[in-house]
């Protein structure tokens, strides 16, 4: 089964969330909102299919990335949430939460054995819009 298939995101607090995306827009040409920034990209595979990695600021003080007391969250891509969600079960992973599902995919936080919390994320790939869309 295909487990990881790229990188979601990455997530990290900061003292002041605005002033750093202010710092990141202004030094290294991110182009930032309040939510941070998302690149998007093409599948090599499959060309047509568009995917987005998102990068993104939060306070000292979220409890998103509870329990873990780090203060960054990767997001990893991923192919079929249940069915890894089950294979993690059998090898004893901590799972943080239920499956939860959106219009752009589902969603669950594991820790790694360090603590470290990591987000998996089944996306809705969106298929690549056409010039005339």
């Amino acid at each position: 089964m295909k487990k990881v298939t790229g990188l979601g995101g990455i997530f990290f607090k900061c003292e002041d969330p605005k002033a750093m995306n202010e710092w990141y827009a202004k030094n290294l040409g991110l182009p930032t909102s309040p939510y941070g920034t998302t690149f998007d990209w093409l599948h090599t595979g499959d060309p047509a299919k568009k995917g987005t990695t998102v990068w993104s600021t939060f306070p000292q003080t979220t409890p998103y990335f509870n329990p873990s007391v780090k203060p960054f969250m990767i997001n990893y891509r991923v192919e079929d949430l249940v069915a890894l969600v089950a294979e993690l079960k059998k090898d004893k992973v901590t799972i943080v939460d239920e499956i939860a599902e959106y219009d752009y995919g589902k969603f669950v936080h594991v820790l790694d054995p360090e603590g470290n919390i990591i987000e998996l994320w089944e996306p809705v790939d969106a298929p690549e819009q056409s010039a005339g869309a």
